[in-house]
């Protein structure tokens, strides 16, 4: 027990909370403490009834059952991996424009499933800090299932087409990749690539909220550097790339 206390103190901030609420929320729904009725995005309830916390509740909750817990597990394992990568990668230091880069991303995602009716944010989210990190380290070469190998700025619209071939929904995975390029393009393609005006900035809250570490320099004046791997795998445990889960939303990388 004292080597997952350990693993789950070594998990960045950011990434600790998110992943565990991640797991409690559906632990409380499958234990029956409160009926996922009141768990799910319903718009509904959210504007007539002013059951506010809906939004976020439905970002954390996710059914597990026989024919969704594997689904859920492979998810849940990309949370944590490119949650990881990116809050000590490119965000390292920065906790406050990682936390924006997330609310930015979570609001997208949120005013989407009040206007088409998704009651699951879970994967939209995942899909849209995967895509992010792909597209910041868009040059890493990764391995999909049967030793398939491409670069890293593929590896969602994979996820997304395997899913597809394999029979499952892609509008999760297509939104959350959607909401991704909307964020990468404004805080970095527009502005740094294109030479165009800023249109997100971290608000000041944030930055009292979470302060730089190491003395970091708040925002992004220069593209994050990308530091490319030879290989990796698509979703290699413990940051190093070595597991071979040829996975996706449904099965899809990593």
């Amino acid at each position: 027990m004292s080597d997952i206390g350990d693993w789950f103190k070594n998990i960045p901030f950011i990434t600790r909370y998110w992943f565990a609420g991640s797991i409690a929320v559906p632990l409380i729904g499958k234990l029956g403490l409160i009926s996922p009725v009141y768990l799910v995005l319903w718009p509904e309830s959210f504007f007539h009834k002013f059951q506010i916390w809906r939004p976020l509740s439905a970002t954390l909750y996710f059914p597990v059952g026989p024919g969704t817990g594997f689904l859920y597990l492979v998810n849940l394992y990309f949370l944590y991996q490119y949650s990881t990568r990116l809050e000590t990668g490119a965000f390292d230091g920065r906790p406050a424009d990682y936390m924006f880069m997330l609310l930015f991303n979570w609001i997208c995602i949120v005013i989407t499933g009040l206007m088409m009716d998704m009651q699951l944010l879970m994967i939209p989210l995942i899909m849209s800090v995967l895509y992010v990190w792909a597209q910041l380290n868009r040059d890493t070469v990764v391995s999909f299932w049967f030793g398939t190998r491409f670069k890293a700025c593929y590896l969602p619209w994979v996820i997304l087409g395997f899913n597809y071939i394999i029979g499952g929904s892609v509008v999760n995975e297509l939104i959350g990749n959607l909401v991704g390029h909307l964020y990468f393009f404004l805080m970095f393609k527009y502005p740094m690539d294109l030479g165009g005006r800023s249109f997100l900035s971290t608000p000041q809250f944030l930055y009292q909220m979470f302060p730089n570490r190491r003395g970091g320099v708040s925002g992004f004046g220069v593209p994050p550097s990308r530091r490319p791997v030879p290989q990796e795998q698509a979703g290699g445990g413990g940051g190093g790339g070595r597991h071979n889960w040829g996975q996706g939303f449904r099965l899809g990388d990593d």
